[in-house]
């Protein structure tokens, strides 16, 4: 069915940015019928969307989407991805998505509020998540090598003084869990 359409092509889009009218043209709907689908999924709790932070700065990607799925049995189920962790090509998004759901049932058990969003220049420069809270910005990269290198945007930490980006592995994964 469509929807099922869909959600695969949701699924295979984890940690990338979403168009809707690209996915309105592959499923031959309009652009309102697929952001309708998207809506009554997330109401179902099968997926949930991060929207682009943006306070209008000329380089900042401001009106995007990224599509996330609270369970990823579920996606990978949905384009039949069932292999060992060592083999796979989409262990970045894996881990993103991962990351970023874990974080947000953390969050919601301890009743703590904040907004959520993601980070891009239209030069390719990208957070993989933010939090806001107060006025204070707290952005987290999600890598899943321990070693694997950390490059801050300086632009991101020159136009908002103060905030704060970090990276999230494996090893530290349970401090970013813990941290509020």
């Amino acid at each position: 069915t469509t929807l099922i359409k869909l959600l695969e092509l949701l699924a295979r889009q984890i940690g990338q940015e979403v168009s809707y009218p690209e996915i309105g043209q592959i499923l031959g709907l309009d652009r309102r019928t697929v952001t309708t689908y998207i809506d009554l999924l997330e109401q179902c709790f099968i997926l949930f969307r991060l929207g682009a932070f943006s306070r209008n700065l000329r380089k900042e990607v401001g009106k995007s989407v990224k599509i996330y799925f609270y369970d990823l049995g579920v996606r990978n189920g949905l384009i039949q991805n069932f292999a060992n962790i060592s083999v796979r090509n989409d262990l970045g998004a894996l881990w993103e998505n991962f990351c970023i759901v874990e974080r947000l049932k953390m969050l919601r058990y301890n009743q703590y509020f904040a907004n959520r969003y993601f980070w891009r220049t239209y030069d390719q420069k990208e957070i993989d998540y933010l939090e806001e809270t107060d006025g204070k910005i707290s952005g987290f990269e999600f890598k899943w090598s321990p070693t694997a290198k950390l490059k801050e945007p300086l632009e991101f930490l020159e136009a908002y003084p103060g905030s704060t980006i970090q990276r999230v592995d494996r090893d530290n994964f349970w401090q970013f869990l813990a941290k509020i």
